[in-house]
């Protein structure tokens, strides 16, 4: 009852369906069928079948004809083709498994036949006679028919009735042998998997017996079946049983028939044993068999004709002199076979070796390829080429014996592809030979395939991608003649398949640049000529159409994945770039993109169509492989292809949105649901991340109403514990990688709730298909360990996590904040024992720990300490208290010393300890700037942290040989660099363990690590005394000396080159010591900084003196000065250089050192080339004074000068005026240049010319001597310049308009000068209403100190062109011609316009200038005290007291030397002393107002007037006020 109910809803289901759905179940109905024959089948392969079975099995599959009378026989259709005919094949072999006829070939030979179950079974056999008599209709029954005439045969052989005779004869009428080959294929094509080894058992036990019981030529065996199949080991039986049989007939007719045999052999080949016993076998050959129409006359024989012996020697190939050939010697005897048609067979007794008969064929093949022979000498050699391939292929060492072939097959090749109907067969041999070849003597066939034609190839040279795209000057070459007139019309490929093969296997030789540019056509030809169109090509064969784009894939994979040795560099197209172009840019990526949009439907359609799942040679295996290669090659190409901003066709085919179905992307998802292959899902995953993290699409609008469903399938797979581990890990990764680029996919997985709470605020909680779930499951602690969460698991899980902190996923995070043990589970791994590095077996371990150290170290950094969760406090509490500080830190410096310990074999996990050390580094940096946050305070924990890092470094930067250890040294000198800052007191032991890898540094060392060390030792200097001041200062200006030598190397070869040098500058990337270059942090220019802190601590100068004299560093460095100015390169060391001469120049010793090794021939004229612009404000750019810029450099070379001249006095003074005379009109230009360009650059380098004047003003007659012209316009100019900030002073509103006017924009917040620098508020963002003002006004107050410091030394400079004093009101003689008047007579106040000459008034305003500035200093004042510090407003009214005094002195000067004048008019004289006298009095009343310090200047010539100066009332004045009040009273008599 059940039954027909169910029945009942079975038929109505089937009603409703639809025509796919019935077709798909009918599909399904067949392979269940297929599957319970093949259960069946195995079953009865190892238990016995009993006589009534097989009756009964017999009717039942002839009722169903084997599987072609089917119920619903209408609904099949061509796909299910296939199936059927497995369901044949399988019902074929149960029968014949169920007659047991091993165990009859048994019996029969120990004749014991009675004992087998059919001896006995008279009415079966009876019944089963009448039944077979029926069969004979369908080719599957031929092996039943066989087997039973065998069975028969051999229980009863006296018995064969006529029924039996005619049951044999049905069977060799149906091509039981053809049959038999056919179905071995066909099951073999599925792979070597248990159905199909035991079907080769049985089919061989079937003909093993058959050729043992019956007569050959009774069975009509022409077609010998494809033995390759059977089992090798029963290569060599006894001749008069089973498949011994067949071989000692094949050898009987050899050469005759040269085939059968080779192809019997050829079939046997299995392994390296049989290899040997064939080529032995045929190396000894004992009978020569030929054929005669007629009897030669040169025989002598029986009467009866049944044996000859020649009376001659006989040529066997009629073939040149010289070459290999075979002699039938005289007197050979030969036994003579009659055959029915009355030719003679003769079989000669002739030893000879078949290696030799071989390679007389291929000759002779050569000889005749151009005749009507050809075909029937390519039937024979083609055997011969089959067997080679297989012998080498199985064994190479036999391929030496085998030279005399191998070397014949190009010649072989290059005739027969160029007659008019190639032989294809026999070329695709020659060519399957090659292939083999090639893959262990690629460059030996590559140039013998060079002359043979055969390939494409280009007549001009390929110098461009362009020429090389356009196959331009490409020749197809013989193979594409005869794809495109031989194969493609017949629809048959096996030279396109073997030629595809041996060009994969050349590029996997990496034959070298010279040899794959040589290869270019013929990758060219498959990108453009087959690659875009094989699809459509006509095909007989199924499954070829899917083995060539296998292969075409194969070979472009194959060329994405050569290293770089074996690609060319340079401007020549390589296979790489070709490839990748092509797949980019033309219609061949199209073609990829069509193949990965083949779809998992498809796929599992074509998978649903074979006879059985297993194997990997099915339509559905290639068609898996041939997608899984699609995605690798797109994969390859988008992360190889060069950086664009223009997306390429390729690119814009796989992001295109299109209709649903028509998307891309939405394909790729869905292989998801693929199950057959792991790694197909796994390499569409991977696509997609490479797709995520380039294209600029968003993957989540691409998915469509695909997306939900889609991303539920992916949390499916992850959630499963059986599911393959690396489909997981890859998910995670492209989960990990859409955090950052794919905001609305990672939303959908994230699936977060919001929920409203309470008090109004949002609240975010997990959904129910949240990836989170199942990474919160990963990381816990309890599941660790588990097979379904091995270590690889765990880490992309924690990759995940890491990314949501890198991106700021503030909704995904604080539902993770406040997940129950997140932190604990979290942090686990650091609190865990790893094994030591040189025991690590999981690198991944180390990722994990650094993935835990980052997250753990961003939730500190972003996170205000009062607001972190409460477990991840007492996470860190323990931490700490579990010493993990301590562990960490001595596990990190082990590894650093693993790594230096393993140099030379190299550690295979040095990216993972790369990561760790990093991510320990910023852990422990947040550690000393959080230290309350986490618990690192012990002074103790500190120093032993400090030790590990400087340890480590140590330990690293002593293996100067090892790249990875130079990269750790670097990264471990970076971490001591920051510590050095922030734990200053432990500072101590660096110089001790650093100064000794210094003075053992050598040329091999990076640069970037040296420069770091460098960098260290400078902060210690500056922190602390250094210790092996004299070896470190050796060992320093050894390397000064040898990088400065090698940038002029550099700079030579640049300069001959027309390059300019680059600037790089990077924290962390370490490069190997190349091609030297000037860098802000590079080794020479660090090297030079080193030296001027070492400098600065030889306070005496007596270890400079010392190393200078052993090590040439002052010839070394200006050198490179020199060049460096003249070509104007190398920036940054010209500043370090003149730095480091500043710095020596402080002393006596140092600075006769400097003038001596030449400085002025080094700097004088080269600095011209320095400043060579075309206008003033280029000359004068607006750029900070302290950035590095050539205009810097010319500062620092006036600044150098002063010093110079200061120190050595009158030795240096020829010096100095060569100087100023060769840079008189950049002097004379910069004292001009204040009044138009007022930026802080131009006012600074006036700062630096004027106080390079006042040194040399001291030397006024020296100069009036050697440049008197120079002399007077010099004074002249400071005159004017002293007008100009005297205006600009006085005027600010003037300024700050002028300053808008000349910049085009307001005044930037730029440093002040170094002795009043006003601090600078730092902000990210543009200052707006209140904040800009007072930036605007620290901007404007920073000028006004640059103006003042450059009146004040103006000023001063002025002192030493004016009478003194003293001399000019006590000395009556004075010769006033020596001193000029500088200032005209009148009392206007100074203008702008240079057309107005200084005056008297100028000098007047000076003073009334700095009054005003300095009672805007006063604290009361709220002008300049709410900008600058206490301190720099001390220095400010310091510097106004300086200028006040020297601007009193000069006036006086000045005054004096007009009033002795007579030359002056007395009216004017007189009007001079009222206009003075009621100045000074006024200015002096409000100089006493003010409560000023003492000038700083008390030390200048204004003391020298002291003693002469009338002493005044008022105690405590300053000396300038009393001699004013003095000059007052002297002009008021």
């Amino acid at each position: 009852m059940c039954l027909a109910i169910f029945c009942f809803f079975v038929i109505y289901n089937l009603y409703f369906q639809t025509e796919r759905q019935v077709s798909r179940w009918f599909f399904q109905c067949l392979r269940e069928q297929s599957l319970l024959l093949e259960i069946i089948f195995l079953y009865y392969a190892y238990f016995e079948m009993t006589p009534s079975d097989l009756l009964s099995f017999t009717r039942m599959f002839k009722e169903q004809g084997f599987g072609l009378r089917q119920t619903n026989r209408h609904l099949v259709d061509k796909s299910m083709d296939a199936l059927v005919e497995r369901i044949g094949y399988l019902s074929s072999l149960i029968l014949v498994e169920g007659m047991d006829i091993d165990f009859l070939h048994k019996c029969a030979l120990e004749d014991r036949t009675e004992q087998h179950q059919f001896s006995s079974a008279v009415d079966v056999v009876k019944v089963m006679d009448q039944l077979l008599v029926t069969f004979g209709d369908i080719n599957h029954h031929g092996p039943v028919l066989l087997a039973w005439v065998l069975l028969r045969h051999t229980l009863r052989p006296e018995e064969t009735s006529p029924v039996v005779r005619r049951i044999g004869n049905t069977a060799l009428q149906l091509g039981v042998f053809e049959y038999l080959s056919t179905m071995l294929k066909s099951l073999g094509a599925s792979g070597n998997n248990c159905t199909a080894s035991t079907a080769k058992m049985c089919i061989y036990g079937l003909l093993s017996f058959v050729f043992t019981s019956f007569e050959e030529d009774s069975l009509q065996v022409q077609p010998i079946p494809d033995l390759d199949l059977l089992i090798g080991y029963f290569l060599f039986q006894k001749p008069n049983m089973g498949l011994g049989m067949i071989l000692d007939s094949a050898v009987g007719m050899f050469p005759h028939k040269i085939a059968p045999l080779l192809q019997l052999l050829t079939a046997l080949l299995s392994n390296k044993t049989t290899v040997k016993k064939v080529y032995n076998f045929l190396d000894k050959m004992s009978f020569y068999t030929e054929i005669h129409k007629q009897k030669p006359t040169d025989i002598i024989s029986k009467d009866d004709e049944t044996l000859w012996r020649r009376r001659t020697p006989k040529l066997l190939y009629p073939l040149g002199s010289g070459q290999t050939n075979l002699w039938l010697p005289q007197g050979v005897l030969g036994q003579v076979l009659m055959r029915p048609e009355q030719d003679y067979v003769v079989r000669w007794d002739y030893s000879y070796s078949a290696w030799t008969l071989f390679t007389c064929e291929v000759e002779m093949l050569l000889h005749v390829v151009s005749t009507a022979d050809v075909l029937s000498h390519c039937t024979r050699v083609k055997p011969i080429l089959d067997l080679v391939h297989k012998i080498i292929s199985t064994d190479w060492s036999v391929s030496d014996c085998l030279l005399p072939l191998t070397s014949r097959i190009y010649m072989l090749l290059q005739r027969l592809t160029s007659v008019i109907s190639p032989p294809v067969d026999v070329i695709a041999s020659c060519v399957n030979c090659l292939s083999v070849l090639a893959a262990r003597l690629p460059g030996k066939v590559w140039s013998s395939l060079q002359h043979t034609g055969f390939l494409p190839f280009a007549s001009n040279a390929l110098t461009s991608m362009a020429q090389c795209i356009s196959a331009e000057g490409m020749k197809a070459g013989n193979y594409g003649n005869l794809l495109v007139q031989i194969e493609q019309p017949r629809g048959e490929y096996p030279v396109t398949i073997a030629f595809l093969r041996l060009i994969t296997t050349l590029v996997k030789g990496q034959l070298g640049s010279t040899q794959n540019n040589g290869l270019i056509p013929c990758v060219l030809l498959v990108l453009k000529e087959m690659l875009p169109t094989y699809h459509k090509w006509r095909y007989n064969t199924y499954g070829v159409r899917e083995r060539i784009g296998c292969l075409i894939l194969e070979l472009i994979h194959a060329i994405l994945n050569l290293s770089p040795e074996g690609e060319s560099p340079g401007s020549t197209p390589t296979l790489q770039t070709l490839c990748i172009y092509s797949l980019a840019n033309t219609e061949a990526g199209q073609a990829i993109v069509n193949i990965m949009g083949v779809g998992v439907d498809t796929i599992d359609v074509v998978l649903a169509a074979q006879p059985s799942s297993g194997g990997s040679e099915g339509p559905g295996q290639i068609l898996i492989q041939t997608v899984k290669l699609a995605f690798s090659v797109t994969n390859n190409v988008i992360r190889l292809k060069p950086p664009s901003d223009v997306a390429s066709p390729l690119e814009q085919a796989l992001t295109q949105h299109g209709g649903h179905g028509h998307n891309l992307v939405v394909v790729l998802a869905k292989y998801i649901y693929h199950k057959h292959d792991p790694a197909l899902p796994r390499l569409a995953i991977q696509l997609l991340k490479r797709l995520a993290t380039v294209a600029p699409m968003s993957v989540y609008a691409c998915l469509g109403s695909d997306a939900t469903a889609i991303r539920d399938a992916f949390l499916t797979r992850l959630q499963s514990k059986t599911e393959d581990m690396r489909i997981k890990v890859m998910i995670l990764e492209f989960l990990t990688v859409a955090v950052e680029t794919q905001p609305g996919l990672i939303e959908l997985f994230l699936n977060l709730e919001v929920k409203e709470s309470s008090e109004g605020s949002k609240e975010f909680l997990l959904g129910e298909w949240s990836c989170l779930h199942v990474v919160l499951d990963l990381i816990d602690s309890k599941q660790q360990g588990k097979y379904w969460c091995p270590p690889l698991l765990h880490r992309a899980a924690l990759a995940f996590l890491l990314a949501l902190w890198q991106d700021r996923r503030d909704s995904a995070i604080s539902v993770l904040r406040t997940k129950e043990r997140f932190w604990e589970n979290l942090s686990t791994p650091l609190f865990g024992s790893l094994p030591p590095p040189s025991d690590t077996a999981e690198p991944c371990v180390l990722e994990t720990c650094a993935f835990v150290m980052k997250i753990l170290g961003l939730e500190i950094y972003y996170v205000v300490s009062g607001s972190l969760e409460k477990t991840l406090k007492d996470s860190l509490q323990k931490f700490s208290n579990s010493r993990r500080y301590e562990y960490w830190s001595h596990y990190v410096k082990s590894l650093v010393c693993h790594v230096a310990e393993m140099e030379e074999e190299g550690v295979c996990y040095f990216a993972e300890t790369q990561m760790l050390i990093a991510a320990w580094r910023m852990l422990l940096i947040l550690a000393t700037t959080h230290s309350e946050v986490m618990h690192l305070t012990e002074d103790s924990t500190k120093l032993k942290l400090f030790m590990d890092v400087l340890d480590g470094a140590k330990a690293a930067l002593t293996t100067h040989t090892s790249v990875p250890c130079l990269r750790l040294g670097s990264m471990m000198t970076t971490l001591l660099l920051i510590l050095l800052k922030q734990w200053k007191r432990f500072a101590f032991p660096v110089t001790t363990v650093l100064s000794p890898v210094v003075l053992q540094a050598d040329q091999q060392m990076m640069e970037r690590t040296k420069a770091k060390i460098f960098s260290a030792l400078i902060s210690v200097l500056q922190i602390q005394e250094i210790s092996l001041l004299p070896q470190l200062l050796l060992s320093v200006c050894e390397t000064v000396k040898d990088e400065s030598l090698a940038l002029i190397d550099n700079t030579r070869l640049l300069r001959q080159a027309g390059e300019s040098l680059d600037d790089e500058d990077s924290m962390e990337t370490d490069s190997p010591r190349g091609q030297q270059k000037d860098r802000r942090d590079g080794v020479c220019v660090l090297a030079l900084h080193l030296a001027k802190e070492l400098c600065h601590s030889d306070e005496d100068g007596e270890q400079w003196v010392s190393v200078m004299r052993k090590v040439p560093v002052l010839p070394s460095v200006l050198s490179a000065l020199e060049l460096s100015l003249r070509s104007k390169h190398n920036l940054y060391f010209t500043e370090a250089a003149l730095h480091l001469l500043l710095t020596l120049a402080r002393t006596p010793q140092g600075a006769a050192a400097v003038a001596g090794a030449g400085i002025t021939q080094t700097i004088c004229l080269p600095l011209l080339s320095v400043y060579e612009v075309s206008t003033v404000s280029q000359s004068f750019s607006r750029k900070s004074q302290d950035s590095a810029c050539w205009p810097s450099v010319y500062r620092l070379c006036m600044s150098l000068m002063e010093s110079l001249l200061k120190t050595l006095r009158y030795t240096f003074i020829n010096e100095a005026l060569d100087f100023v005379g060769v840079h008189q009109e950049r002097i004379l230009q910069c004292l001009n240049a204040v009044r138009t360009v007022q930026s802080l650059a131009c006012l600074d380098e006036a700062d630096h010319t004027v106080g390079f004047l006042l040194q040399l003003s001291n030397f006024c007659k020296e100069w009036q001597f050697h440049l008197p012209k120079l002399l007077s316009d010099i004074q002249t100019n400071l005159c004017y310049l002293c007008q100009t900030c005297t205006y600009l002073l006085h005027s600010k509103k003037m300024l700050h308009h002028y300053l808008q006017a000349k910049n085009g924009e307001a005044l930037p917040p730029g440093p002040l000068p170094r002795t009043s620098r006003l601090p600078q508020t730092p902000s990210k963002d543009t200052p707006n209403g209140g904040e800009r003002d007072e930036v605007e006004q620290k901007a404007l107050l920073a000028v006004q100190c640059s103006l003042l410091k450059i009146l004040s030394k103006t000023l001063a400079t002025l002192q030493h062109f004016t009478p003194d004093c003293c001399q000019i009101l006590l000395d009556q003689c004075m010769d006033l011609a020596e001193y000029r008047i500088l200032f005209v007579l009148s009392f206007t106040t100074p203008a702008f316009d240079p057309d107005v000459p200084p005056s008297f008034g100028t000098l007047l305003a000076t003073i009334n200038v700095a009054l005003s500035i300095l009672s805007e200093a006063k604290p009361a004042s709220l002008s300049i005290a709410a900008l600058a510090s206490s301190e720099e407003i001390q220095a400010l009214k310091s510097l106004l007291i300086f200028t006040m005094e020297n601007c009193f002195y000069v006036l006086i000067s000045q005054a004096v030397r007009c009033l002795k004048d007579s030359s002056v008019p007395p009216r004017d004289k007189q009007r001079l002393k009222q206009e003075l006298s009621s100045e000074l009095v006024i200015l002096c009343f409000f100089f006493l107002l003010q409560s000023s310090p003492s000038s700083p200047a008390s030390g200048l010539p204004l003391s020298q007037t002291k003693a002469a100066t009338p002493k005044s009332s008022h105690e405590g004045q300053e000396p300038f006020i009393q001699l004013v009040q003095a000059f007052v009273r002297l002009v008021q008599r």
